[in-house]
């Protein structure tokens, strides 16, 4: 396998911290390119963090002195270093579209975990093993994009990457209605207890923006590819209700979904005991050997317990059983920062070049 320079956009916040941290050691990529907002730029990566590490690991000893680029201003001179980027940037929305859109004009791809492109119809929004088809869009992108090999491709929200992998090998069934209560960890809002402590002995029943994703996203994940972009899904009908609680990492969702085919139970566990993606059959680095685990216990998956199963990539389902108003009830677990979030972007990574995106 080739090897493949690149960089972290926004390599300061907490996913950014994370993408460090899984990008040490890995076996494909090294990282040539750090940068962040102008008030980090300049600095040795070890002061710019100063005070704001986040990561239970110390800073990678290979990142502490890399001296820190200008995301926005430098962006030329990173494209000369590296093969594509990781962008994790916190800024607002038509700013993050502009630098990704940027950065894939000059040439150099983009792997995304910000939700600025989420939408647009010729970028696909991938969960590595659910939708790895949506890939074939790129072209189409370049062509808008006028580029021979930059593009942009995002993973999806991190919450969502706890339920819809678990629906994912059903979808024969033909679900048609979800309602979806998520419960998200306070490392999804990029903080810890320490700079929160208002979060310690309670729940916050509101997340910015988070019921809408958790209800739109996933229609495009299960969509078709057109012409003209990638076209949304009708089915299923979702609702969601999304809490902030007091867990430093893990998303936890409590799904309830009927079918217009119901399948028997035994046939659930049986599918998703035996699924496998595309990352799996390819076995990408990052990829879990088993993408869904499910548990018999009564009181798992349990945050503590199982958000860091297979290096954090797995995800973990329970209580599974009949409901009086949908045919299933069940709940799903996921690291939301490894899953979820950086490690989504790094598996998602691994897939376009094994695919040939980034040759």
């Amino acid at each position: 396998m080739n090897k493949w320079n690149v960089g972290v956009v926004g390599c300061t916040g907490m996913v950014g911290q994370r993408f460090l941290t899984l990008l040490e050691n890995h076996p494909w990529f090294t990282v040539t390119a750090l940068a962040a907002s102008s008030h980090s730029a300049g600095k040795p990566y070890q002061e710019a963090v100063r005070g704001r590490w986040k990561m239970s690991v110390p800073i990678p000893g290979s990142f502490k002195e890399m001296v820190v680029y200008d995301a926005v201003s430098d962006r030329v001179r990173i494209a000369e270093q590296v093969d594509f980027i990781f962008c994790a940037v916190d800024m607002k929305k038509d700013d993050i579209r502009a630098l990704e859109e940027s950065y894939a004009r000059a040439e150099c791809p983009v792997v995304s975990n910000n939700s600025a492109n989420r939408w647009t119809p010729d970028v696909p929004m991938v969960i590595p093993e659910v939708n790895p088809s949506h890939l074939e869009i790129i072209p189409i992108q370049r062509q808008r994009l006028g580029t021979k090999k930059g593009f942009i491709a995002v993973k999806s929200n991190c919450s969502i990457q706890s339920y819809v992998p678990a629906l994912a090998p059903l979808l024969d069934f033909e679900p048609e209605r979800v309602l979806v209560c998520t419960y998200q960890a306070i490392s999804g809002a990029g903080r810890t207890f320490d700079t929160w402590p208002e979060m310690t002995d309670n729940l916050i029943p509101y997340i910015g923006g988070e019921e809408e994703k958790s209800e739109q996203e996933p229609l495009k994940i299960w969509g078709s590819l057109t012409p003209e972009g990638i076209q949304a899904a009708n089915f299923p009908s979702i609702t969601a209700q999304c809490f902030r609680v007091p867990v430093s990492d893990g998303h936890m969702a409590a799904v309830f979904a009927s079918f217009r085919h119901t399948p028997d139970i035994s046939v659930v566990k049986n599918r998703w005991a035996a699924f496998q993606g595309l990352p799996q059959k390819l076995a990408l680095p990052s990829a879990p050997l088993h993408p869904l685990y499910y548990f018999e216990e009564p009181d798992r998956p349990q945050t503590r317990l199982d958000r860091d199963l297979e290096n954090g990539m797995a995800i973990s389902i329970g209580r599974l059983r009949p409901d009086s108003q949908y045919d299933y009830k069940f709940a799903c677990l996921s690291h939301n920062t490894l899953r979820g979030a950086a490690g989504g972007g790094v598996l998602l990574a691994e897939l376009l070049c094994a695919q040939g995106y980034m040759d």
